[in-house]
């Protein structure tokens, strides 16, 4: 069966304009986010351009604040320390990737993690590791309620994830494989952790074997079409995270979009799997609009 990712995106945009619009009623604000963008980056800009559309679809308010790639580390600390400050300011996300002479780090570990709904933060890293409630990374986030809202079930089940980045794979593995303490709309315990997780990357030997062993792949290395039908468990659900840009002539555009796995042949035989474009993509945004409501009700001061 294909996760149609983008069916659910839209019935939780739905949920999120409700909840929203019952706020309204009650004569509260609405929720408000701010993306900094740091530079002219291309992706960086239409995804910035996507996420105020997103939000203006369902309520949240949303604002730009841009800065000219020479701007200075300084220059950006101090925006930080502002909107941390700013009590009409719910969430804010800066922008990824910095230019080179910005420390990302830096930037990062200067934000008020409740204000985090990027979930980057090594406050929100760190709490999500240890279990506490805590603002989750967009991408594992949408990942796990796909899972959820398809009734696939985490509890006891081996994982494996492919790749070990900061944004995606180190924590999904983490809240895969913790005791459930967020409880989610329409997510039962035994969707959201309690999994037997294994962590595979660029080192690991007799990848194929190991994959073959998971009751649910997640990948997301930069690849395509790394995963092929031989490495899939007959009846495996395949998270597919990867987004690639190969040349096809034949197109329109001369290329075409692909994930970390080989679709056309591993969908016959997983019970389970995600396409690339439509699968995890769409659920990133809507994961950013759910933080910054999560942060609205749980940290507004």
């Amino acid at each position: 069966m294909i996760i149609d990712g983008k069916q659910i995106a839209q019935t939780i945009r739905g949920e999120l304009r409700e909840q929203i619009a019952a706020l309204r009623a009650e004569g509260k604000r609405a929720p408000k986010l701010a993306v900094v963008l740091v530079g002219h980056n291309p992706a960086s800009e239409t995804y910035v351009a996507n996420k105020l559309k997103a939000c203006a679809e369902v309520g949240i308010k949303a604002e730009k604040i841009a800065y000219d790639e020479y701007t200075t580390e300084q220059t950006l600390l101090n925006e930080i320390h502002r909107l941390n400050n700013d009590d009409s300011i719910d969430g804010f996300i800066v922008q990824l990737p910095l230019p080179a002479h910005i420390n990302e780090l830096t930037i990062l570990s200067a934000i008020d993690y409740r204000k985090d709904v990027d979930g980057l933060t090594p406050e929100n890293v760190g709490r999500t590791v240890q279990g506490l409630p805590s603002i989750v990374s967009a991408t594992p986030r949408g990942i796990r309620e796909l899972l959820a809202r398809y009734g696939i079930p985490t509890e006891g089940k081996h994982v494996v994830v492919i790749g070990r980045s900061n944004i995606v794979g180190k924590p999904i593995a983490m809240l895969l494989m913790q005791r459930p303490y967020l409880s989610l709309p329409g997510m039962s315990a035994a969707s959201l952790g309690d999994a037997t997780v294994t962590v595979c990357h660029s080192k690991t030997q007799d990848l194929a074997s190991i994959c073959r062993t998971a009751d649910i792949i997640i990948v997301a290395a930069g690849s395509p079409n790394l995963v092929t039908a031989s490495m899939v468990k007959p009846g495996a659900t395949v998270i597919d995270v990867g987004i690639n840009r190969i040349d096809d002539p034949a197109s329109p555009r001369g290329y075409r979009l692909v994930g970390d796995v080989d679709f056309e042949h591993v969908a016959p035989v997983a019970g389970f799997i995600t396409p690339v474009p439509g699968g995890v993509g769409p659920m990133t945004i809507v994961s950013l609009m759910q933080n910054t409501i999560q942060a609205y009700h749980e940290y507004t001061r």
